[in-house]
């Protein structure tokens, strides 16, 4: 019998494999209804691209809100979550879907470096696509979730937050703690060394505290999410940054980010406001 591991979500979630379908489905639904640009270059690496989406009318100095998906690291591409956009683009944003290069053929330095980088493209360009560079959100789910902290954090090795103004962050079943991580099924795929556990920890970095944080979390998640959540909570509390939780009823690791999508949802009114901070 395989050993229990509370982050293997997609043995856990019964209805993983149809939960993982329909973000397809919904993402082939996007690319056919909102205006977008596909797969615009921010850095040099191969998969440093991202898709923007367009609410309806003209976009002329709109907020932009950027989203990074999850895969722990090691999996996924943006093309199968670009249904963000929906809920995004509803509360009149421009949806930035980014892809970054995959572990471990770099290292958890060069993924923080590579959503940084977005950030501070979009910012730069976004008066080329309608959108407002000072008026930047964000968002990310699971992996991703862990990676936006670095949209608003330094790590204990660097000396200066980012220079990109990021006005709110909401990492959606976020990860902030990779001591855990080490010690489950990931860590084969990972190979995580003791520096990236303590460089690239988000509980143990120093937020900004000009960026509000939204923890978002479906009450289903396995007990690690939760007190992680939790005590990242405490952290950012204790650095006196703005922050507020939300545990969504009913909803698991997969459930709560399909809901962004879902007009007049408690987590889709989550993510309006998080984008009206900008």
């Amino acid at each position: 019998m395989t050993a229990y591991d509370a982050f293997n979500i997609s043995e856990i979630i019964p209805n993983f494999d149809q939960q993982f379908n329909d973000c397809r489905a919904s993402s082939n639904a996007t690319r056919r209804t909102l205006r977008s640009q596909l797969d615009v270059p921010y850095g040099d690496a191969p998969q440093q691209r991202l898709d923007l989406f367009f609410p309806p009318g003209e976009a002329v100095g709109r907020p932009v809100h950027m989203f990074i998906h999850g895969g722990y690291w090691r999996a996924q591409v943006k093309e199968d979550y670009v249904f963000v956009a929906d809920g995004i683009t509803a509360a009149g944003a421009i949806a930035a879907v980014v892809e970054y290069t995959l572990m471990p053929g770099v290292r958890m330095r060069e993924l923080v470096r590579q959503v940084r980088e977005a950030a501070t493209w979009l910012a730069d360009n976004a008066a080329s696509f309608g959108g407002d560079g000072t008026r930047l959100t964000a968002s990310g789910h699971s992996a991703g979730g862990h990676l936006v902290t670095y949209l608003a954090s330094r790590s204990p090795h660097e000396r200066a937050l980012p220079s990109t103004p990021v006005r709110a962050v909401m990492p959606i079943g976020g990860i902030f703690d990779l001591r855990p991580i080490s010690t489950s099924y990931l860590q084969t795929d990972l190979h995580l060394t003791g520096e990236e556990i303590a460089h690239w920890s988000p509980i143990d970095a120093v937020p900004s505290t000009d960026t509000h944080f939204e923890l978002v979390i479906g009450h289903e998640e396995t007990p690690p999410f939760h007190q992680q959540q939790q005590d990242y909570a405490f952290v950012l509390e204790r650095h006196g940054a703005s922050v507020e939780r939300m545990t969504m009823a009913g909803e698991d690791h997969m459930s709560v980010l399909l809901k962004t999508k879902g007009v007049g949802s408690p987590i889709w009114e989550r993510l309006r406001e998080v984008i009206a901070r900008s």
